[in-house]
């Protein structure tokens, strides 16, 4: 295969990589080498690439520092409201390219590696990713973080600087099998520790009530260490702080209880309350109610609002001197946002912060709170919500539970009885607390209750909301439910990812468009442009050429980049139907089988995911997928014809290199089921046609783009409803009404895929075929004809290419700077700001 055109030639034609002017480059070479010599103590003779990356790391970073200082002043003098987004989950993935994107260095840095003998793309892949999440939430999280400081808005990221972050996933003998995240082995160069600002959050004792109060004693304490990042907007100068929380014990920590010989067992239980920031939990749409994530949940709040608190009662820059001790303008300076209910301990912590410590009465508290929090719901799914038992809260956190009895109290006294009075049964389902077995306190109601707005992430999942999970607490407060449809950053996800795109895009329409991603629209003016058509053509090629090398270097697998590459990568879950993309491969296989001579449509279909490492079920899929891979790609009379490729280890940066390759995206979950998505966005921006289900985000991009742009197929909501209230839904009728779905799933239960283990698949035959929640067979065959159509069109490169600039130009509602724009005037109460503020002397 051809080698695709050197990076460093190829980057050197481009400017949206340098708009802001290239900075010296001699300057950035003598800081290169600098930190080479006296921070890394390295000589050139024996630095190694992990060397080098770190003294780039640490030369792009002397240039945030200054601003970073700068911005912080800023606020300090303006003193505006601050934006306080609080998120278990930070999905970054890699840091070097998106600051000097963001900082206008790009070309600037890639000449100075260059001239030092150096390949900036090897230095690249010498940094791990911040894996601190698991997929779209976490990465949600990391775009707003972007946006935020692009649009100068006084915004801080808080979260758990987790040791360990989501899995690595290695694939042997067609299973998926974890390992460890060791992110931080080598150090790392972004974060700043900072001892100073370190908080005592308290875990387990008993209450007193007292005549001055209620009193939370005999606890044990842990020490929350924070670490700084810095989040550079886009060329406007500002840099704001993602604040990650590390769990420390305490000096004194056992050893006031040791007896002759525990000192050393003392020392070594220190791990126990250190384990609270030791690794991300990988569940990803699924509830997981264990004492350690209870921990969690409780120590990013309670240290959170010690620094909120701290923030708003100091207002000049470096003091700690109090100068503002007045509660009740609390709101007016601080927004908190809930990145779903992982947070929710923030309610009653600040109740009890405001209530017990700052002795505020009850109702002035609470109508702050209130006032204060927003919360954002990621899912309709049951087993997605947290309820946590009370005897846990009891043990754990024995002071917030009594606040959480007392706002449901009250909240059903007063609110709800008097709204609807003698209506028990509506009283019961909007208990904070339900009954039952084992009493749980739901933490989706305490966020309801205790904020002053509520949203969705797509318009589908808003309206799905208020119709059936939220519907009571609707009827009594309609004024509070939103939507604010997710977005991603385009600085990331297209300048940053597919720089020959965003060229070809600024020669057309100028560079304003990656601040103001509606400009986009503007292609339509080209969109019978050959020159244009053949440009964006060009592109994809290439990015397909680059991505096939890949493949092969770490794959060793050989693929037709003048295939369709066919994409399926997020999650593996039930309910995004990785299973309905395989009952298309085995068809596929099946129909070129039999008429080998056909002209068939080439695709390389490949499919991405971690499974959370005790969800048995989704493990079963990934081995599905590569059984079919084993079979489908080893057969002579396939060829090049059909590949099934399983990504290992699907990530942030792996998904920067695939989704600039992809032609086709596949969004094909259950109607009703996925609350937004943002991979979908993501490969609309890059180029690649959507086949997906009226569902979440799909169904605004359809509007976006003209529907008939998109390949949208199967049930809606309503068809999906009608179904359940109706005769419900039965596998057996699809099975025995369609022949080439019976064959597909006949070859799957007997062996065909496992021959060495016939059985092997036994359980998925049977979730399909009995336990199916999510009708993956009612949308079969409408799924089967829109692939049909796919192919048909992917023989007409022009058209297609026509379809995919339509798509492009539909983009500019999924940036997350409309996302934030819209959460900052419509629930925060600020004001978006394009404007730039002063540069600092960096050096």
């Amino acid at each position: 295969m051809s080698k695709p055109l050197s990076d460093h030639d190829r980057k050197k034609q481009i400017s949206v990589r340098g708009l802001a002017g290239v900075e010296n480059v001699a300057e950035l070479k003598l800081a290169f080498n600098r930190h080479l010599h006296f921070t890394l103590v390295k000589d050139r003779n024996v630095a190694s690439k992990r060397d080098y990356y770190f003294a780039l790391a640490n030369t792009v970073r002397d240039h945030l520092v200054g601003r970073w200082i700068r911005t912080q002043q800023y606020y300090y003098e303006k003193d505006p409201k601050r934006v306080y987004y609080i998120s278990l989950e930070f999905y970054m993935g890699r840091t070097l390219q998106n600051t000097m994107v963001n900082l206008a260095l790009e070309n600037a840095c890639d000449e100075a590696v260059y001239q030092l003998g150096l390949d900036m793309e090897e230095l690249e892949d010498m940094e791990e990713d911040a894996g601190l999440g698991n997929g779209g939430l976490g990465r949600l999280a990391a775009c707003f973080l972007d946006s935020m400081a692009s649009l100068g808005l006084a915004a801080y990221g808080y979260g758990i600087r987790y040791e360990f972050g989501i899995f690595n996933q290695k694939i042997v003998n067609g299973w998926q099998v974890e390992e460890a995240d060791d992110w931080l082995r080598y150090g790392n160069p972004w974060e700043k520790a900072r001892p100073e600002y370190m908080r005592p959050v308290r875990f387990y004792g008993r209450t007193e009530h007292t005549p001055d109060g209620v009193k939370w004693v005999d606890t044990q304490v842990v020490l929350a260490l924070p670490y700084d990042t810095p989040i550079p907007g886009y060329r406007n100068n500002i840099v704001n702080t993602m604040r990650l929380w590390s769990a420390k014990a305490p000096c004194d920590f056992n050893l006031k209880d040791f007896n002759v010989g525990g000192y050393i067992q003392a020392v070594l239980d220190r791990n126990l309350c250190e384990n609270i920031s030791r690794v991300l939990y990988p569940n990803d749409n699924f509830f997981e109610g264990k004492e350690l994530r209870l921990k969690q949940e409780y120590f990013v709040v309670a240290a959170t609002l010690q620094d909120i608190v701290r923030r708003f009662k100091a207002s000049k820059f470096g003091s700690r001197e109090i100068v503002r001790t007045d509660f009740a303008y609390l709101p007016n300076k601080v927004a908190i946002q809930l990145n779903d209910t992982h947070p929710a301990m923030a309610i009653p912590e600040l109740m009890r912060v405001l209530v017990d410590e700052e002795k505020l009465d009850w109702d002035k508290a609470w109508d702050v709170c209130v006032r204060t929090c927003a919360y954002t719901n990621h899912t309709v799914l049951p087993e997605a919500l947290e309820r946590w038992p009370i005897d846990l809260f009891q043990h754990l956190l024995p002071r917030h539970l009594e606040i959480i009895f007392e706002i449901n109290r009250r909240f059903l006294q007063v609110r709800t009885c008097g709204q609807f009075p003698g209506d028990n049964d509506r009283l019961r389902r909007m208990s904070l607390i339900e009954e039952g077995g084992c009493k749980k306190v739901n933490m989706a109601h305490l966020c309801i209750v205790g904020s002053h707005a509520v949203n969705g992430v797509a318009r589908i999942h808003s309206e799905i909301l208020i119709a059936t999970l939220f519907k009571d607490f609707y009827e009594l407060d309609p004024h509070k439910f939103q939507n604010k449809t997710n977005g991603i950053t385009p600085r990331r996800w297209l300048v940053m990812c597919n720089p020959g795109l965003a060229e070809v895009i600024a020669e057309r329409i100028g560079e304003e468009f990656v601040r103001d991603l509606d400009q986009l629209k503007k292609l339509l003016k080209f969109i019978n442009d050959d020159a244009f058509i053949r440009d964006i053509a060009k592109i994809k090629q290439e990015n397909k050429l680059k991505f096939a090398v890949h493949l092969e270097e770490h794959y060793k697998v050989k693929i037709n980049p003048q295939s369709m590459f066919d994409f399926q990568v997020k999650r593996i879950h039930e309910y995004k139907r990785q299973l309905l993309n395989c009952l298309h491969m085995i068809t596929y296989y099946n129909r070129i089988k039999k008429e080998p001579n056909k002209h068939w449509t080439p695709r390389t279909i490949m499919v991405g995911g971690k499974a959370a490492p005790g969800y048995h079920t989704a493990k079963m899929i990934i081995r599905l997928i590569t059984a079919i891979g084993e079979v489908v790609n080893h057969d002579p009379v396939i060829g090049d014809r059909l590949k099934i490729i399983f990504l290992e280890n699907y990530r942030v940066t792996l998904a920067e290199k695939a989704i600039p390759s992809a032609d086709l995206s596949e969004q094909i979950s259950t109607a009703g089921t996925e609350a937004s998505g943002t991979g979908n966005m993501k490969f609309m921006l890059n180029g690649a046609l959507t086949i997906g289900t009226m569902d979440g985000a799909n169904v605004e991009m359809a509007e976006e783009a003209g529907e008939k742009n998109l390949f949208i197929f199967g049930m809606r909501v309503e068809d999906v409803d009608a179904m359940d209230a109706g005769k419900g839904y039965h596998a057996s009728e699809y099975y025995n009404r369609i022949p080439e779905l019976k064959q597909a799933m006949d070859q799957i239960a007997g062996g065909f895929f496992s021959h060495k283990q016939p059985d092997l698949f036994k359980e998925l035959v049977d979730l399909l075929m009995h336990h199916d929640r999510f009708k993956v067979f009612a949308d079969y065959e409408a799924y089967i004809k829109c692939q049909d159509k796919v192919n048909e069109l992917y023989k007409n490169p022009k058209e297609w290419t026509k379809m995919v600039i339509h798509n492009i130009a539909g983009c500019g509602k999924f940036s997350s700077d409309r996302t934030i724009s819209q959460y900052a005037r419509e629930i925060w109460g600020v004001e978006p700001s394009l404007e730039k503020i002063p540069a600092p002397d960096d050096r």
